[in-house]
């Protein structure tokens, strides 16, 4: 079942008002040529990718892909702000005077000392010590808020659900009252203000709480995800199109009308966020896959903290020294060689392609790394050292690409080839 957004008039009715004026520019500068005939404008539809596993009956979310050029929306992302629509992800609002020593006590994250308007993301595991859910916590003064993929919130809150006993607490999935939208750019903080009313905005990384924006009472989160500011904005479902609108308008006062505020969709925030080191889930790891294996087990967990669900394994695996697999990043040597996800992974001396060690998760052309292909692949620990060779099949051709050291692009220091 695909669930479509509410905000699709005003993604056509954005882009159509891009193309008429770009379009009345190109014809006026025409016009101005001698024996300059009259031109029309040609319509164009915005894009969409269907977020979900493509069987048949699951759940799917019609998320933009592109409102535009996508050169436009990623520089957005890098020098104005990229207004993006989350449908696919969701929400848990826990309340109860016990829900914070609730939550530690099954999180993977420590959660023993947040306070109202502090954020932290944490994992969710089953009883195997896998990842049920990758979580967004946001501690307010009488709730707090969770925010998952949509595919797994109603899965979460009921596994949740059924670990609350005797404690005072209460959990439900609101996602169907709670719509998500994203800001990503160093003007976020500015079009948050100017969409608020105020002169400023002042929120810290991981902190957030309660704001309103155009008279409309929402919670936000400051989470970077693409190497420059992130705001995750919570918004209610039945008024997201004024809050859209007004986010939208932001770019008259901070981008000075010059679009540098704009909606961007999947394929600009997915070339910013491989760049900036952002694995997903449901993308690049699942629910098959262990903490240790995600490539973020150090963003995600604490192994200072007591007991949780699947405590005994990851603690396992941490005094072990290493999973069997693990989430690495890596650079094409060959610019123009990029591989799709699924994409088989091989050792670099495998000329015949015959065992693959690793698969592909992510991939894209980097604009801040001169063009080069980069990507994120799930590979045996054996060949995951930074700076191991290894070998891509693209199209049935072996392509060469290196393990760097750490997940984040914009800032990693590389390694010797081995």
């Amino acid at each position: 079942m695909l669930h479509d957004t509410p905000l699709r008039n005003q993604h056509q009715q954005y882009l159509a008002r891009s193309v008429a004026e770009t379009g009345r520019a190109a014809l006026a500068s025409q016009a101005e040529r001698p024996g300059a005939a009259g031109g029309q404008i040609a319509g164009i539809e915005v894009e969409y990718i269907a977020y979900g596993a493509g069987e048949p009956g699951a759940e799917q979310w019609a998320v933009p892909a592109a409102v535009g050029s996508v050169e436009s929306e990623y520089a957005s992302i890098r020098r104005g702000a990229g207004l993006m629509d989350c449908p696919q992800r969701g929400t848990l609002l826990v309340t109860g005077p016990e829900r914070r020593e609730f939550l530690n006590r099954m999180l993977t994250q420590e959660l023993k000392g947040i306070e109202p308007g502090q954020a932290a993301e944490s994992f969710w595991l089953n009883r195997t010590g896998r990842i049920d859910a990758d979580l967004v916590v946001l501690d307010g003064e009488a709730s707090t808020l969770l925010t998952v993929d949509r595919h797994q919130a109603a899965a979460a809150a009921a596994s949740l659900q059924a670990f609350i006993i005797m404690e005072e607490v209460a959990l439900e999935d609101v996602s169907d009252a709670w719509y998500h939208l994203a800001i990503h750019g160093p003007l976020a903080l500015q079009v948050l203000a100017c969409a608020s009313g105020d002169d400023e905005v002042h929120i810290g990384p991981m902190a957030g709480g309660a704001i309103t924006v155009a008279g409309v009472d929402c919670n936000v989160i400051h989470r970077d995800q693409c190497g420059v500011t992130g705001l995750d904005l919570l918004v209610p479902r039945d008024q997201v199109e004024l809050v859209w609108s007004a986010l939208v308008l932001s770019d008259a006062k901070v981008g000075e009308n010059k679009r540098r505020v704009r909606p961007i969709g999947w394929y600009a925030y997915n070339i910013a966020r491989i760049e900036a080191g952002t694995p997903l889930f449901n993308v690049d790891f699942g629910t098959s896959t262990l903490p240790h294996e995600s490539g973020i087990v150090e963003r995600r967990v604490s192994f200072t903290k007591g007991c949780y669900l699947g405590q005994e394994v990851v603690a396992r695996m941490h005094s072990r020294g290493k999973a069997k697999q693990v989430l690495v990043a890596v650079r094409m040597e060959q610019d123009d060689a990029l591989p799709v996800a699924g994409s088989q992974v091989y050792k670099d001396d495998d000329d015949t392609l015959a065992t693959p060690v690793g698969v592909v998760t992510s991939s894209t052309i980097s604009p801040m790394l001169g063009a080069i292909a980069i990507g994120f692949v799930m590979v045996r620990s054996a060949h995951a050292k930074a700076g191991t060779a290894l070998r891509i099949n693209i199209e049935g051709t072996p392509q060469r690409a290196i393990v760097q050291d750490g997940l984040d692009f914009l800032h990693a220091t590389g390694g010797t080839e081995s």
